[in-house]
C-alpha cells in the first residue's frame, strides 16, 4: 500500500510538472524530443561513473557555459555556470558599436581526465579559454591560451597527450601543453584535407583503439559526419552518420541585414525577412553533437536542430554501431532518429522533472539560475531588495545598447511571459519594461516624461512608437510567443487581468546577430544620456500552453487518423489491408476508419479496428500491402506513438523500426517502410488524430 501511495504521489507530481513546464520524460519509460524546448546550443557531453554532464554555448549571456547533470540522459538538473563573469574587454560591457552579440562563447567541449573536469571553448578574437575544476559545482579555474581554435574537439589520449581538432572542411590537429600554457610547437598539421565532406563543431574520441571525429556540416544542408583512423594524425576515412532528420520541422523566418560581425541594430535600422521555403532542409536537420556510452554498453548521442525563432534545441538519439560507425538512429533506420523512444537503460528509475524553475518573485538572495544578463552587468546598478528586482537606469541610445537587461530564454512551442513593474522611482527620460530580445526586437514599457508616465510600444521592423497615457504607478506587461509560426504580441495591463495589445503579429526570426533564439528581457535605461532612477520588477511568470502532454497519447480512446499528405482517413476494407479511405465509395464503412488505442506498456500501443477486422499488424517486410488487420495481436502489432504535438502523430512499427505511411502519387496501400517525416509533414507518414465522440 505504501508503494502504491508513492506511485500515486509521483504521478500527481508528474502531472503538475507537465502542466507547468516542458519535460521530455513521458513518465512511461519513454521520452519525446526535444530534451528541452528552450535553447541549448552546441551540446557536448561526457559520462563520469553513473553521472552524465552536458555543456552548451552561451554567446553574450552571463553567467555563461551552463553545466547540467543527469542520471538517465533525459532528465537534467542544473549544476552551475562554468563562469559567473567573463571580462575580455570593452565589447563585453556593451561599449562600442558591436558588443559581443553573436560572439562570446561558441561550441564548448567538456572532458574529464584523472579526477579533473575541463571545459574548452574559443572566444572569437580572444583565444582558447580553458576552465578546470575538481568538483563540477566549482570553483572553476580559468586560463586563456590564445590562438583561434573555434568549434574544437578535445581528446586526452592514453599517453596523456592532449589533442585538439578544429577547422571547417579542412580539419587540423594540434597538441596542447599539459599545463595549458600554450601549444606544442610544430604540432599543428592538417589531418583531413579539404574535400572529404567534414564540417565543423568537432567532437574527438578514442573508442576501442580507433580515433573518431564527429562533426556537423551545414552546406548545402545540415547533417552529421564522422571520420575514423587508427592514429590521431590519420589517415581518416569518413561517412555520414545522421541526415534528413528534421522531426517534421521547417526552417522558420530568417531576418536579414545583421550578422555577428555587424553593428548593433538601432531604432530606424532596416530589417527585412526571408520567408522559409517549406520543403528545403537548410541547416535544420540534426547536427553538431556528441556521443556517450552507458555502463551497459548502449550508446547515445545528443545534437541540435534549428527550430525557428525559439532557437537551437537539443535532441537525444539512440546510437547504433554498424561496420564500425556510430550511426544516429535505430537498426534498419540508420541516420534517422525517433522523436519518441525508449529511455536509456541506466538500471535505475528516475522521476520526470524540468531543469529550471522559470518563475521568479525575486524574494531570494540570488537570481534563479534561469536568468542571464545581456553582456557583463554593472554590478552596482542592480539589486534584489524588498522582494523585487531593481534595475537602475543608465544611458543607452536604444534597447540593444542598454546595460543590465536581464534575460531568460523563450520556451517553445508557445510561451507567455508576464511581469509586474512598479514605476514610482523612475526619473525623467527613464524607460523600463518587457522586451523580446532578438533581431528584430520589440518592447513595451513605461517612459517617464516631464508630464508623467506613458506606455510606449516600439516595433523595430516598422520603426514605429505607439504611446498611450497611463495614471497608475504599477503596470503589468505580457509577451506572447507562438514560435511554431514565428509570431508574437505584446500587451499591458493596469490591473494584472485585462491586457491591451500594443503589437500583434510581430514577426520573429532567427538570425546571426545574437545567434540565439528569442529571449524575454527585463530592461531599464535612460533615453536622455544620463543616469536616472530605477525600475522595480516583481512576479515574473512563464506560461507554457502546450507543456502538458498527458493527453497527447489517447490511450483507451477511439480515434480516426487523417493523413496530412492528402487529408484522407486510414481505412481497413473487406480485404483487411490498410489504405486511404474514399468516403464516397459504396464499400466505405466509417467504422473501418476508427481505431481503439490500447496501452501495451513503455509507450507501446496496439490499434484495434472498430469494424471488427482486428489489430493493425505489420506482416512480411512491411512493404506496401503488408500493413494488415489480423485477428490476433502479436509483437508485429506494436507501435511507438510519436507525439508531434497539436493532435499530430506518427506510428513507428517496432517490427521494422520504420513508419506507417503511403505514397499519395501511386494509390498504393500503406506500408511500414518509411524512414520519417519531411519538413512539411506531407510525405505520407504524419497523421492528424481525432477522438471519436
Amino acid at each position: 500500500m505504501k508503494h502504491l501511495f508513492s506511485i500515486i504521489l509521483g504521478l500527481l507530481s508528474f502531472c503538475q510538472l507537465q502542466a507547468q513546464s516542458w519535460t521530455a520524460d513521458n513518465g512511461n519509460g519513454t521520452f519525446t524530443n526535444p530534451l528541452f524546448y528552450d535553447e541549448f546550443t552546441d551540446p557536448d557531453l561526457i559520462r563520469v561513473g553513473t553521472d552524465f554532464y552536458m555543456v552548451a554555448s552561451s554567446m553574450h549571456a552571463m553567467p555563461g557555459l551552463p553545466l547540467l547533470r543527469s542520471k538517465d540522459l533525459v532528465n537534467w538538473e542544473f549544476v552551475t555556470y562554468i563562469f559567473d563573469r567573463l571580462d575580455l574587454g570593452p565589447d563585453f560591457h556593451l561599449e562600442g558599436d558591436k558588443g559581443i552579440y553573436g560572439n562570446g562563447i561558441w561550441a564548448p567541449a567538456i572532458r574529464y581526465h584523472k579526477g579533473t573536469f575541463y571545459v574548452f571553448v574559443n572566444v572569437n578574437d580572444h583565444g582558447l579559454q580553458v576552465f578546470s575544476a575538481k568538483d563540477p559545482a566549482g570553483p572553476w579555474i580559468h586560463k586563456n591560451m590564445g590562438g583561434r581554435i573555434y568549434d574544437l574537439g578535445i581528446l586526452f589520449d592514453d599517453d596523456d597527450k592532449i589533442y585538439a581538432v578544429h577547422g571547417y572542411d579542412e580539419v587540423r590537429l594540434i597538441q596542447l601543453k599539459p599545463d595549458f600554457s600554450g601549444y606544442v610547437e610544430g604540432s599543428e598539421k592538417v589531418i583531413i584535407p579539404k574535400g572529404n565532406a567534414m564540417g565543423e563543431g568537432h567532437h574527438f574520441y578514442k573508442i576501442n583503439g580507433k580515433y573518431y571525429i564527429i562533426s556537423a556540416d551545414y552546406a548545402p544542408v545540415g547533417r552529421m559526419q564522422c571520420a575514423r583512423a587508427d592514429k590521431p594524425e590519420g589517415p581518416y576515412e569518413t561517412a555520414v552518420i545522421s541526415n534528413r532528420e528534421t522531426m517534421g520541422t521547417q526552417r522558420g523566418w530568417w531576418s536579414n541585414e545583421f550578422g555577428f560581425w555587424s553593428d548593433i541594430p538601432n531604432e530606424g535600422d532596416k530589417i527585412t525577412f526571408t520567408a522559409p521555403n517549406p520543403d528545403a532542409y537548410y541547416a535544420v536537420p540534426l547536427h553538431q553533437g556528441g556521443i556517450v556510452d552507458l555502463p551497459n554498453g548502449e550508446w547515445w548521442g545528443v545534437s541540435m536542430m534549428d527550430v525557428k525563432s525559439v532557437g537551437r534545441l537539443t535532441f537525444l538519439s539512440p546510437v547504433t554501431w554498424k561496420n564500425g560507425w556510430p550511426f544516429f538512429g535505430i537498426e534498419n533506420n540508420l541516420g534517422r532518429s525517433p522523436r519518441t523512444w525508449f529511455k536509456p537503460n541506466v538500471g535505475i528509475e528516475t522521476t520526470p522533472h524540468t531543469t529550471y524553475e522559470r518563475n521568479d518573485d525575486f524574494s531570494g538572495k540570488e537570481l534563479k539560475p534561469i536568468w542571464q544578463w545581456n553582456h557583463y552587468p554593472v554590478e552596482k546598478k542592480w539589486t534584489l531588495k524588498n522582494g523585487t528586482l531593481r534595475l537602475h537606469t543608465m544611458p543607452a541610445k536604444s534597447f540593444m545598447h542598454a546595460k543590465n537587461s536581464l534575460t531568460q530564454r523563450a520556451v517553445g512551442p508557445e510561451s507567455n511571459a508576464i511581469v509586474e513593474l512598479n514605476t514610482k522611482s523612475l526619473k525623467k527620460g527613464d524607460v523600463a519594461g518587457l522586451a523580446l530580445l532578438n533581431v528584430p526586437y520589440y518592447w513595451v514599457g513605461v517612459l517617464r516624461t516631464g508630464k508623467g508616465n506613458i506606455i510606449r510600444f516600439y516595433d523595430l521592423v516598422k520603426n514605429i512608437k505607439i504611446d498611450e497615457p497611463i495614471s497608475t504607478e504599477k503596470v503589468y506587461f505580457r509577451a506572447e510567443g507562438d514560435f511554431d509560426n514565428d509570431l508574437a504580441k505584446l500587451s499591458y495591463s493596469t490591473d494584472g487581468t485585462n491586457f491591451k495589445a500594443m503589437g500583434t503579429n510581430l514577426r520573429l526570426g532567427y538570425q546571426m546577430k545574437t545567434f540565439q533564439g528569442v529571449r524575454f528581457a527585463l530592461f531599464a535605461y535612460n533615453t536622455e544620456g544620463k543616469d536616472g532612477g530605477y525600475a522595480e520588477f516583481d512576479n515574473f511568470k512563464i506560461e507554457e500552453p502546450l507543456a502538458d502532454r498527458s493527453t497527447n497519447l489517447p490511450i483507451g480512446k477511439v480515434i480516426t487518423l487523417k493523413n496530412l499528405a492528402n487529408n484522407t482517413f486510414t481505412w481497413t476494407n473487406s480485404r483487411r489491408i490498410l489504405r486511404s479511405a474514399d468516403v464516397n465509395s459504396n464499400e466505405y464503412d466509417p467504422k473501418g476508419s476508427q481505431f481503439r488505442i490500447h496501452d501495451r506498456g513503455k509507450g507501446r500501443v496496439a490499434l484495434e479496428a472498430m469494424d471488427g477486422s482486428g489489430f493493425l499488424t505489420v506482416t512480411g517486410e512491411g512493404l506496401s500491402g503488408d500493413v494488415r488487420l489480423t485477428d490476433k495481436e502479436s509483437d508485429a502489432s506494436l507501435f511507438m506513438w510519436q507525439d508531434m504535438l497539436r493532435n499530430q502523430c506518427m506510428l513507428l512499427s517496432l517490427k521494422t523500426n520504420r513508419y506507417i505511411g503511403i505514397d499519395i502519387l501511386t494509390g498504393e496501400p500503406y506500408s511500414a517502410d518509411w524512414p520519417g517525416s519531411n519538413t512539411t509533414r506531407t510525405n505520407g507518414v504524419v497523421f492528424e488524430w481525432s477522438v471519436v465522440q
